[in-house]
């Protein structure tokens, strides 16, 4: 694994919110339709799998309401952020 990969990986924590990196397929609950995850689409990291290397997503409506659930690399995710690191040097 290149150093890049590890500390990329190394960012993500459990309860996160992340975002896609790339188009994923994904399964509706509960009717199990096949439905297509955007890039940028958002969700929340809910369990970390094989050592960091994937994490299982939760993705929700605006009302909280869970609409997919499944597991995605590491590099196919972006944390996001509310705050600013401060202070800037």
């Amino acid at each position: 694994m290149s150093f890049l990969c590890w500390k990329i990986m190394s960012k993500i924590q459990i309860h996160d919110i992340v975002a896609l990196t790339v188009d994923t397929k994904a399964t509706l609950f509960p009717t199990s339709q096949p439905i297509l995850l955007r890039k940028g689409q958002i969700g929340t990291i809910i369990e970390e799998l094989d050592d960091g290397i994937a994490f299982e997503v939760e993705f929700a409506d605006g009302d909280g309401q869970a609409y997919a659930m499944l597991a995605v690399l590491a590099n196919n995710l972006m944390v996001l952020h509310e705050q600013p690191i401060l202070p800037v040097s």
